[in-house]
């Protein structure tokens, strides 16, 4: 059984996962309508993945015996000065739930659910990840100025998952 703090931190973690499968969609929303198809369709897989987050660790706190209590969803930034600066906000974002999931971690560890800690180690690793593909993108970007977004967007067009 799970322990109510517990419980209701993965709750706001689960919020987390909506809010930013919800940005990453106004997001693709956003860049579509500026013509960016490859980054549109790049943001609205990532955005796809982030609810999928959301899923798991929903069934996870279910699986542990706990309540999932889905809490309203905020509101979203509806539109950023150029593409480096959505995907340079994206980036923050990442930055921001790797920090929330890391709380999770410590908590676990505090209460000695080894059950809890295990499973968010695994979102542990796929924060790292994250990041780095988040910067990877915004270091490439900066490289190649704006003459390269086209090349970019093309190529994070092809994105499967």
């Amino acid at each position: 059984m799970i322990t109510a703090k517990l419980q209701n931190i993965i709750n706001d973690q689960i919020t987390a996962e909506l809010w930013s499968s919800n940005l990453y969609l106004q997001m693709s929303y956003f860049l579509k309508n500026q013509g960016w198809d490859g980054f549109a369709h790049w943001m609205k897989v990532h955005s796809d993945e982030e609810r999928e987050h959301a899923t798991r660790m929903a069934d996870f706190l279910i699986d542990r015996g706990g309540q999932v209590k889905l809490n309203m969803v905020n509101v979203v930034p509806e539109g950023w000065g150029s593409v480096l600066e959505v995907f340079e906000h994206s980036l923050k974002q990442e930055e921001m739930v790797s920090k929330m999931i890391d709380k999770i971690v410590l908590h676990a560890i505090e209460e000695q659910d080894f059950a809890t800690e295990n499973f968010f180690r695994t979102f542990v690793d796929e924060q790292v990840e994250e990041e780095a593909l988040f910067g990877g993108v915004v270091g490439k970007m900066k490289m190649a100025g704006d003459a390269g977004l086209l090349f970019l967007d093309a190529q994070l067009g092809q994105r499967k998952e």
